[in-house]
């Protein structure tokens, strides 16, 4: 029996679309070469030594793998801002190296100049933490997720 989400409405999922792009943008280039090199087997009795249609299924792959991974960088979640606290998904293997960081262990937070870093320290002294890059995060989501979390590690009347 699955246990799903006790409230969904409670959190804020932010994805790596940002970094989507990126696969994206190849995946469609390779199967523009995939596309190419199809194409100019056509003419292939003319010149034989133009490359075999086959060819044509390497970039395809590697297009197909791009998809994909664009497709499951949009869809699952980077950080989710819940009640207990911020949950950190890594790239790799995200369902073994999930972090739960729960808002008592945050004592500030910081967000630099461009919202590029979210930085959770864990003392006064500022001597350990947890840096997150931003950069995956689509730039509109960015000062979003920077006032969620500095509205709720902020002590009151300090939110700005």
């Amino acid at each position: 029996m699955t246990v799903g989400i006790q409230a969904p409405e409670k959190e804020l999922r932010f994805t790596r679309s940002g970094q989507a792009i990126v696969f994206s943008i190849t995946a469609a280039v390779l199967t523009a070469v995939g596309v190419t090199l199809l194409a100019s087997a056509w003419y292939r009795d003319i010149n034989p030594l133009l490359p075999h249609p086959a060819w044509a299924l390497v970039p395809f792959a590697f297009a197909i793998f791009m998809a994909h991974t664009a497709v499951r960088l949009t869809k699952h979640a980077y950080l989710i801002l819940t009640p207990l606290g911020i949950e950190i998904f890594p790239f790799f293997r995200p369902a073994d190296g999930m972090r739960l960081v729960t808002w008592q262990e945050i004592h500030t937070a910081e967000v630099d100049g461009r919202t590029k870093r979210l930085t959770l320290h864990h003392d006064a002294g500022k001597t350990s933490g947890i840096h997150l890059s931003l950069s995956p995060i689509r730039a509109d989501r960015r000062t979003l997720l920077a006032k969620a979390v500095l509205g709720r590690v902020s002590p009151p009347g300090n939110n700005g």
